[in-house]
């Protein structure tokens, strides 16, 4: 399998910027560890790939980008965070959820979801992360976050997001693209890119076609001006670790500490990103209470 990767970009002198990710790997990967149904796959791998570009949109090492969809659906909500190395994580609260097609015949995200909010948490390091919520406007995501930048950021922007499942349930293909429109923007390249994205095949058709990230921006923004800044390798990548999960437990407090202990059994943690199992035996949380 080819690898994942984010395309950035500017064009039209610095008038638009733009990211295009093919993250297959990605959504397929967070297929394999959550076991997720097709429509489940489909929602959390375009998730999956607006986090990773949204992470890449951050500038410090540490800066952490979460995505929360709280949601009334059968799916019952979605976790995605990213780094701004791109790398990416994310769990749904229901993964094996099966729907009929919509009306379209496609896989039924939007049903999945239903009703609900999106939240963007961007943690900077400052005392308090930055935090805007919006209702989901059809919970096929990328509406939502194109929705989120408008009323939030206040950055006019266009994305696309597409997850296509193979005949055997695994990923076939996946990406997106994000293009955000600067203050200075003429309207001449306005008109122009909503009249592109109107007209526009979808991300998975765009992919099938043997597009890479590079080529779908050039396809949708129709400069000459189209200027390849950087590609970002990405991956699904969880950091978890038993140290952590020790120092989760530590914080629960003394209290708390010696009621698990009373129990006398040991304690046994799962990681919702990735499944990892870690178990701490009494002489660890005797240690804690010490």
């Amino acid at each position: 399998m080819e690898s994942d990767y984010i395309a950035r970009a500017t064009a039209a002198n610095h008038q638009l910027r733009a990211f295009a990710i093919t993250s297959r790997n990605i959504a397929e990967e967070a297929r394999r560890i959550h076991n997720t149904s097709p429509v489940a796959t489909a929602a959390l791998g375009r998730l999956l790939s607006a986090g990773s570009m949204m992470g890449s949109m951050m500038k410090g090492g540490k800066d952490v980008l979460t995505l929360q969809i709280e949601c009334g659906g059968p799916i019952g909500g979605m976790v995605v965070t990213a780094g701004s190395d791109g790398c990416v994580k994310g769990y749904v609260n229901h993964p094996d959820i099966v729907l009929p097609p919509n009306p379209q015949g496609k896989l039924d995200v939007s049903g999945a979801l239903g009703p609900g909010f999106l939240n963007v948490i961007r943690d900077t390091g400052l005392k308090e992360p930055y935090n805007g919520q919006v209702h989901l406007v059809s919970g096929e995501i990328a509406e939502d976050l194109t929705y989120y930048y408008a009323t939030s950021e206040q950055v006019p922007s266009t994305v696309g997001l597409g997850v296509l499942m193979d005949m055997d349930n695994t990923v076939r293909q996946a990406g997106g693209f994000i293009i955000q429109v600067m203050p200075d923007a003429e309207d001449s390249v306005i008109d122009r890119l909503e009249e592109s994205v109107n007209n526009i095949k979808s991300v998975t058709d765009m992919l099938e076609s043997g597009m890479g990230p590079e080529d779908i921006l050039k396809y949708i923004i129709k400069e000459d001006s189209v200027e390849i800044l950087e590609k970002i390798p990405v991956k699904y990548y969880c950091n978890c670790s038993k140290d952590r999960f020790y120092r989760a437990i530590a914080s629960l407090g003394q209290s708390s500490l010696q009621e698990i202990a009373k129990d006398g059994n040991p304690v046994e943690t799962s990681c919702q990103f990735c499944g990892s199992h870690y178990v701490f035996g009494m002489e660890e949380i005797n240690g804690l209470i010490r």
